[in-house]
């Protein structure tokens, strides 16, 4: 039998996990309408984009409070433990992600008042891959998958092979043609913040693989299930 103060215990977790995902879903519709405001040369879609990052803010402060409170009143111990600390951890690289993606945003603003380059074909595969990317550490904090984190960590080289690859393609332009670099260094900054949200995604399955196993991956990589 579940004493009262214990089933309350595991319904403040329950909430503290779910406001996290609700967070993380948050963040992952802003990069998307942040994608689409650049594709499409929509500035409503921008400003939208800008706007409502102060509710992903909102959500880190909620989320703070709520895990400082179950550390201070519940004093968890072992994996119970391990989540509270990463939860604090994890608002830290949504929230880093909900700004990225705001300010893929205003360099939509600045690139919709300007001629196009012919290549964002290849951007948007980037955009793909790190949303890709982040839907699966989502999956793998929701089911507390190892194998799921491990995926995304494995992942995450391919995001950080593209961004190279279109930022040496962008720097190509400016050497053929310099009239070119109003236009080029907007995008290396979209490419440049779609690659770091991949590291703060990168870093939620790190945080997920500590919270299940207890396991350090951070300079080490994957690690197994077992």
């Amino acid at each position: 039998m579940i004493e009262p103060t214990d089933r309350e215990f595991a319904q403040e977790l329950k909430t503290l996990k779910d406001r996290l995902s609700t967070m993380a879903g948050r963040a992952a519709e802003q990069i998307a309408l942040a994608m689409e405001a650049l594709t499409t040369q929509d500035d409503a879609l921008a400003h939208q984009v800008i706007d409502n990052d102060r509710f992903i803010d909102s959500d880190e402060n909620d989320i703070d409070k709520l895990a400082m409170h179950l550390l201070m009143t519940r004093h968890p111990v072992a994996s119970d433990l391990r989540f509270v600390t990463m939860a604090l951890k994890i608002v830290v690289d949504v929230e880093r992600m909900g700004d990225l993606a705001a300010g893929i945003a205003k360099r939509a603003l600045e690139l919709n008042r300007l001629s196009t380059l012919d290549w964002r074909g290849d951007l948007t595969r980037l955009a793909i891959l790190v949303q890709k990317n982040l839907h699966l550490a989502i999956e793998s904090f929701v089911r507390g998958s190892i194998d799921e984190a491990n995926a995304v960590i494995k992942a995450d080289v391919e995001i950080d092979g593209l961004n190279a690859s279109l930022f040496a393609e962008l720097i190509a332009n400016v050497a053929a043609d310099p009239a070119t670099v109003t236009r080029v260094l907007p995008l290396t900054s979209v490419s440049r913040y779609l690659e770091r949200i991949g590291d703060h995604v990168k870093n939620l399955a790190e945080e997920v693989i500590f919270m299940v196993s207890a396991a350090d991956v951070r300079h080490r990589g994957a690690v197994s299930a077992n």
